[in-house]
């Protein structure tokens, strides 16, 4: 009876991780010994070893805009945000730190924040860009009410905190 029960729980607890997406690390073939991740991952993934030094050097070396910032703040309310991100590129290791403070400054919820971390031909494990068109990373896309409202591609044409005003506020 015992070892019944104790199949069956190891069975369903098996299948709760899997219902669960989880990055994929794998090794940079273009960067030896360097790793990249792959698929859905958590902000707290780039607060570690090796993410973490260009990951914080952006996020702190970063000057906000105070004043641009002062009128998002409102119109984030009812915003989600979806990063298509690859931890190998240049562009992602300086963008995505920047909107991360961007958004810390303003308290905006990190649960609202998908974050989705592409291989260099920015695909996900299982095709999480599909839909997205994608070709270019970072890609940082708002949307209002499930509906997209705008996106940042590589990099901002001004700087993050006036490309996200043109977005939020028109």
């Amino acid at each position: 009876m015992w070892r019944q029960l104790a199949l069956v729980l190891l069975v369903a607890s098996c299948n709760n991780q899997r219902a669960r997406p989880q990055p994929a690390l794998v090794a940079d073939k273009e960067n030896q010994p360097a790793a990249i991740l792959l698929g859905p991952i958590e902000r707290s993934a780039l607060g570690d070893d090796p993410y973490r030094t260009w990951f914080d050097e952006q996020y702190g070396g970063y000057q906000l805009d105070t004043l641009t910032l002062a009128l998002l703040a409102e119109s984030l309310v009812d915003v989600d945000i979806k990063i298509f991100l690859g931890t190998w590129c240049q562009d992602s290791r300086r963008e995505v730190p920047r909107v991360y403070k961007i958004l810390d400054y303003l308290g905006y919820p990190t649960e609202r924040v998908t974050l989705i971390a592409l291989d260099r031909d920015k695909h996900g494990p299982v095709h999480e860009e599909e839909g997205f068109d994608i070709k270019l990373v970072p890609t940082t896309i708002f949307y209002r009410g499930g509906v997209e409202i705008g996106r940042i591609i590589e990099s901002p044409t001004d700087t993050n905190e006036q490309d996200m005003a043109e977005i939020l506020l028109n």
